[in-house]
């Protein structure tokens, strides 16, 4: 379904000359222009609304003030200062000055004043602007996994970045003429934003600008879906909806006492405001016992219903009447980026029972959540609900939910295709697995649960290992970082180590064991942020002056659902102690360092030797071939590692470079 503007809907009357130029400019080029856009907009936005914010802001690229312009008299679009060349049409000063407005208006995206709420949209994303589309969803084509995770991986990065990434690789801009641009367009600090460009683009510029020219980067050649048809086919109703929830909401307020008890009628009260029958019982989704074993899709979907109350209408009445209006005596919870609705379709029942003192009821929304609702059996204590993305879930991060929780331990719903299961402490490497008792419902015995304070004296996953029936027999690691669903551990070698480059494994190995109990205690910092999986890149090794040992530099990048990463740089020196912490150089948020577009990094600290000598050392990834650190210390190496001595505490800045071209600065 090509999209493209109608010349006469874009212009208005009264036209100069100068727009023309830019009309005749934005119209041949508007399929560029357009994938420039929709690459600088923050994919947060989701497809559908980043795909006509992409028009919408091409298509705002003639309108503004009417004032004289020093090219051609153009009406509202400045002339650019650099970056002009004559003879190419996308070269002149038309598409240059539309190119511009065009890049302005989506860094708009993400720009907030001070005083914005901050989990407000940008005011950009808050104004009305054409096109508009009803009853339809818009979405590109789907790329290979490839394209998929570059734009996962440009989701972590800023708007200014993404820009920069598309002026050099889209629009074949120089390094200077795209810091040109962005300065114009009033980004702070353009020359980080193409360094950062140029570290996620990585060495080979070709790979990428062929996935950034794919369909699943082209918003002018779309796919179309319904939208809510449910919701549309109420649309009559709606305000008799909104009456009934506001009713609901206030009788639940006047109603002192009125608690468990009051929770049928709320549900049949709520039954009638939301659309489709979504919170009927009687209409829950329930997934075949055996599905799992044949079906391409190996995720929540796949889970059959579990449990003793899953033919318990009243109990699953008050969880989803809960879910679509919590009483005020529920405490919810959510995961960041988490999504707070009712259901907009019939969920999916995973689990219904009673454990430790509470029922539980487990749902899947068919999409991207699980809910989980639990209320004290004995009439005593807090009803909860629980909100939590997994969208994307595979056989690993699919594996298990957390069902119920004490203060020290936790029980979990252990996925069909799950069929051996332990558990181990990661700071204890050299300590065998100890097998972990399932009920014939697929609920654990009690699981420790890492301490959210004090030493650190120990870190208790579980050890799963998948059914031969869905995929090559494997196990693999998970730990709870206080979200229903917990964390897979990965892990990539070091260089050298035989394994194919920036190539995870499950760490499960005798290696990633060892360097996960260095690394493990780090993980209390991502505690309830809605991590998906965390993975140690032993980037390099690095020999001690003095010494004849060697310590470890890991990079540990922690993938949330949402899609933002965070990396913590580590230093792993010999120690005494299996378990000794590693010390964390850089922490940083928001990024794609160490991930698949982001695989060049180097970082620097301070260390004593045994001799009580001070070293200023620093190390990078593979490609890199040079290190030099600047400051009240100098040095340079001709490889991947330096050591300099130093004062203790002497500042100091490091920056290296990579084969092939190109300089880089550290994560921190």
């Amino acid at each position: 379904m090509p999209l493209h503007p109608s010349p006469l809907r874009i212009l208005g009357p009264g036209t100069h000359l100068g727009v023309k130029e830019a009309e005749a400019a934005l119209v041949e080029h508007y399929p560029r222009l357009v994938r420039l856009a929709y690459l600088t907009l923050p994919p947060r936005l989701g497809r559908h609304r980043r795909v006509l914010a992409a028009h919408a802001a091409v298509q705002r690229a003639l309108h503004g003030r009417t004032r004289p312009a020093p090219w051609q008299g153009a009406e509202g679009i400045p002339a650019p200062r650099s970056g002009v060349r004559a003879g190419d049409g996308t070269h002149t000063p038309a598409y240059a000055g539309v190119r511009l407005r065009v890049v302005r208006s989506a860094l708009a995206y993400e720009r907030r004043p001070r005083w914005w709420p901050g989990r407000a949209p940008a005011p950009a994303a808050l104004r009305p602007s054409l096109p508009v589309v009803r009853g339809l969803r818009l979405f590109p084509r789907a790329g290979g996994m490839d394209e998929f995770t570059l734009d996962r991986a440009l989701a972590d990065v800023p708007a200014a970045v993404r820009a920069a990434l598309g002026l050099r690789l889209l629009e074949s801009l120089s390094g200077d003429g795209a810091q040109s641009l962005l300065a114009e367009a009033g980004v702070p600090d353009p020359a980080d934003a193409v360094r950062a460009a140029a570290q996620v683009a990585g060495s080979d510029h070709e790979r990428v600008r062929r996935m950034l020219r794919s369909d699943e980067f082209d918003p002018c050649t779309v796919q179309t879906r319904p939208g809510d048809l449910l919701r549309r086919r109420h649309r009559m109703r709606a305000g008799a909806a909104a009456l009934a929830l506001l009713a609901v909401a206030g009788g639940l307020a006047l109603s002192a006492g009125a608690g468990a008890d009051d929770a049928p009628s709320q549900a049949s009260a709520l039954r009638g405001a939301v659309p489709g029958g979504a919170l009927d019982p009687a209409r829950l989704v329930r997934t075949p016992p055996e599905q799992w074993a044949d079906t391409s899709r190996v995720d929540f979907s796949a889970w059959p219903p579990r449990g003793g109350r899953t033919d318990d209408r009243e109990l699953l009445g008050r969880a989803l009447g809960n879910w679509a209006g919590p009483r005020t005596d529920v405490a919810v919870t959510t995961t960041p980026g988490t999504a707070v609705v009712p259901p907009a379709q019939h969920p999916q029942l995973l689990f219904a029972g009673d454990l430790d003192g509470e029922a539980v009821v487990l749902f899947h929304d068919g999409g991207v959540r699980v809910v989980r609702y639990a209320e004290p059996l004995s009439g005593k204590g807090t009803p909860a609900l629980d909100f939590a993305r997994v969208d994307d879930a595979d056989v690993t991060t699919a594996a298990a939910l957390a069902v119920s929780r004490t203060g020290t331990s936790a029980r979990y719903l252990l996925a069909p295709w799950v069929a051996e299961s332990a558990t181990r402490d990661l700071l204890a490497p050299g300590t065998p697995a100890r097998a972990l008792a399932v009920d014939g419902d697929g609920v654990t015995a009690a699981v420790p649960r890492p301490e959210e304070g004090g030493g650190c004296l120990s870190w208790p996953a579980m050890q799963l290992r998948s059914s031969e029936r869905i995929v090559e027999k494997h196990a693999f690691l998970v730990t709870d970082l206080g979200d229903l669903a917990p964390v897979h551990l990965t892990h990539t070698p070091a260089p050298g180590s035989g394994a194919p480059a920036r190539q995870p494994r499950e760490a499960t190995g005798a290696d990633a064991l060892v360097g996960l109990a260095r690394t493990a205690c780090s993980l209390r910092d991502l505690r309830h942020s809605g991590v998906r999986a965390v993975n140690n890149w032993e980037f390099a090794e690095q020999a001690l002056p003095g010494t004849r040992s060697t310590a470890d530099w890991v990079c540990t990048r922690a993938d949330t659902w949402r899609g933002p990463g965070r990396v913590l740089l580590q230093f792993v020196p010999p120690a005494a102690s299996p378990s000794a912490r590693a010390e964390v150089v850089s922490d940083r948020r928001n990024t794609a360092l160490c991930s698949r577009f982001g695989q060049h990094v180097v970082a620097g600290t301070h260390w004593r030797s045994p001799t009580g000598a001070w070293y200023v050392l620093a190390a990078g990834s593979r490609a890199v071939e040079r290190i030099r650190v600047a400051g009240s210390v100098r040095g340079v190496s001709s490889g991947p590692t330096l050591a300099v001595r130093a004062p203790q505490d002497a500042p100091f800045e490091v920056d290296a470079r990579l084969r092939g071209g190109g300089t880089l600065s550290p994560a921190g």
